[in-house]
């Protein structure tokens, strides 16, 4: 009987194949047949999945979301229930930092795509919708933990969030070696203390729930 080919699998193949390519030979190597070559396979069963460029690099850009969102999973089964939410950012940050393997091979694939976004209409309007589901996500939390007493009340949540966010932007300063990973965990965590002033009871000062400061 014939090999029945997952076809999910197939195309997770080669979005990590297109991952490889944009994380050793740069965006500009980013072509249909360089990554099936990457990917072991023909350039004619490459296009039997991905009739464009456009729609291998979104589903590689979705895949690559995915399996950030499933990091930051297993990351928040190691804090505490409930997590507090100093904890929670956290690994949401470095998640979203280069700062391992797979992190960084996902953050050089969102760097590949806002590239591209800058220069494709239906690439930047899907990359643009995914970033403002995401921001409206972190100011949701960010207003959460003001209700909860978490934050002090006299915090903008807009302001507070487009900070956190911002500080994904080490993201560059990592990748050329401006700052070293140690440094950047630092900064994370000084921010966070300033942020996070109050335990959940309105009361200053936090529990010390979550202990996740050792690193990445």
């Amino acid at each position: 009987m014939p090999k029945q080919v997952d076809h999910q699998e197939r195309r997770e193949v080669i979005a990590r194949a297109l991952w490889r390519v944009v994380e050793q030979r740069g965006v500009v190597h980013l072509t249909m047949r360089e990554v099936a070559q990457e990917a072991g396979i023909s350039l004619g069963q490459l296009q039997h999945y991905f009739a464009s460029r456009e729609a291998m690099l979104s589903f590689a850009m979705d895949f690559a979301s995915e399996q950030t969102t499933l990091r930051v999973g297993r990351g928040l089964q190691g804090l505490g229930d409930p997590p507090h939410p100093r904890d929670v950012f956290r690994v949401m940050l470095l998640e979203m930092l280069p700062l391992h393997a797979d992190s960084r091979a996902t953050s050089r694939m969102s760097a590949a795509y806002v590239l591209e976004a800058l220069h494709d209409e239906n690439i930047h309007a899907r990359a643009r919708e995914g970033l403002i589901q995401g921001r409206d996500l972190v100011e949701r939390l960010v207003r959460q933990a003001i209700t909860d007493g978490y934050i002090h009340p006299d915090r903008d949540p807009v302001v507070e969030t487009d900070l956190l966010l911002a500080l994904t932007g080490f993201t560059t300063l990592v990748e050329l070696g401006v700052i070293e990973p140690r440094g950047v965990l630092t900064a994370v965590d000084q921010y966070l203390d300033r942020l996070f002033t109050g335990d959940g009871s309105g009361a200053g000062g936090r529990d010390g729930g979550g202990g996740t400061r050792e690193g990445a």
